[in-house]
Formats: C-alpha cells, structure tokens, sequence
C-alpha cells in the first residue's frame, strides 16, 4: 500500500500539528493583513458598514472573489451577478479540496469542515508542500489556514477605519489591486501562445459585456475563458 493512500497510516489530527501549521503561516500573515485593509478600505469608499465588511471577510473570506464583487458593487447592486462572480472565482476551491482528500479524507467531520472553511490560496499551498514532503498530521492545514484567515478579518477591520479618512482610493491605485492579482496569476499559469485564445475570448466578452450588462463583466469574462479553453484541451 502506498505511502499516500489515506489508509495507509491511521489520520492523524493533533495540536502539535496545530501549532507547527499556525507557525509556519506566520510569513503568510504579513501580507494578507495588508491585502485584508485593502480590501477594507475599498468596501468603505462603496458604502459598506463595518459589520456588512466584517461579514463578507468571514463568509467568503476570498480576497479576490471579494475584491471582484466590490467592481460591481453600487448603491442599489443586482445580486445575482455578485453571487455567480463569487462563485465563478472561488471554484477553484473544489480543485483545492480534491487534492487534500487523501490527506484530509479520513478525519472526523469536527476536525475536516472547521479546516476546510478555513482553507486558503496560501495555506493550501503551503500545507500541499508539507503533504509532499511526507508530514501527515492534517491538524497543519487547520493551523496554517487560521494562521492566515486572523490577519485577513483583523485587515478588513483596520481597512475599513481607515478608509473613513481616505477620501478617494483610486488615487493611490488601491482599486488596481484585483487586475494586479489576475494578471500576477494569469503570468504563473501561462503556458504558451495556446492560451491567447482564452484571454482573447476573454477580453472580447467583457468589451461586449460593459456595454451591455455591466454587471455581468467578470462572470462572462470567465465563463467565455473556461468555454474555449475547455475546447481547446478536449481537442
């Protein structure tokens, strides 16, 4: 039997885990603080109370689902297009959870869903290296993802005061922070001249899609991009 079929060994779930998971987030705080503010200040300049910032951070806790959300955001917002971009950009997470399951798989529900609500784009990585290298307490994922999800609430808090004194945030480019994010994924996942072809259908969707439907930009931006490069690989 090999070394990562989850019964293989018995799970293991344990606070020295815990603890190594927490510490080893700790370098991951820094700037999820920070990219957390960012967030807070820009839900302040659209109108967002504290309580309904502090919420989004919680529920969703996905700085790019939530950034993108804030684009269409108004004083009166149409809720379905805000629902599926958040979902559209967050489904990345059934992959992320797929891929712990032999780690996670053999967990009780009380240990598993508190660490999967907590599960991030860092810690997930951070934990998959650790996995790789042979560690198998799974109570890291659990450590790590509150490691890093603490500094993003208490990041939102403090962005959100702030942003009572920040008259306009554009100024200071924080409303570039979402392109920044996609364009810095979109040059790690670039694979070669194929891969135009879904930018490009990209691009066309959202052009057509801001003239039209403007709340429904991000969503057919990325629904046109999975379509044709789903075509392209099926080839």
């Amino acid at each position: 039997m090999s070394q990562d079929d989850p019964r293989a060994t018995a799970p293991m779930f344990t606070a020295a885990g815990f603890r190594r998971g927490f510490v080893q987030g700790q370098p991951l705080a820094p700037g999820t603080f920070l990219y957390g503010m960012v967030f807070g200040v820009l839900a302040s300049e659209k109108g967002l109370a504290l309580l309904e910032a502090m919420l989004m951070s919680v529920l969703v806790y996905s700085g790019s689902a939530q950034l993108a959300a804030l684009q269409g955001w108004s004083a009166a917002p149409v809720i379905a297009p805000l629902v599926v971009t958040v979902l559209l950009i967050n489904a990345r997470y059934v992959l992320y959870g797929a891929s712990i399951q032999p780690w996670l798989g053999g967990a009780r529900a009380s240990q598993a869903l508190p660490t999967l609500f907590f599960l991030g784009d860092g810690n997930w990585a951070l934990s998959m290296r650790e996995y790789h290298a042979g560690y198998r307490d799974a109570a890291f994922l659990f450590g790590s993802g509150v490691a890093t999800a603490l500094p993003w609430m208490l990041g939102t808090l403090g962005g959100h005061v702030v942003g009572r004194g920040v008259p306009h945030p554009a100024s200071l480019g924080l409303d570039f922070m979402l392109v920044a994010f996609a364009a810095a994924i979109g040059v790690s996942v670039f694979r070669g001249r194929a891969d135009l072809w879904p930018a490009a259908a990209a691009v066309l969707a959202a052009v057509v899609l801001s003239l039209w439907l403007p709340g429904w930009t991000i969503v057919g931006a990325g629904l046109a991009a999975g379509l044709v490069g789903g075509a392209r690989d099926g080839r």
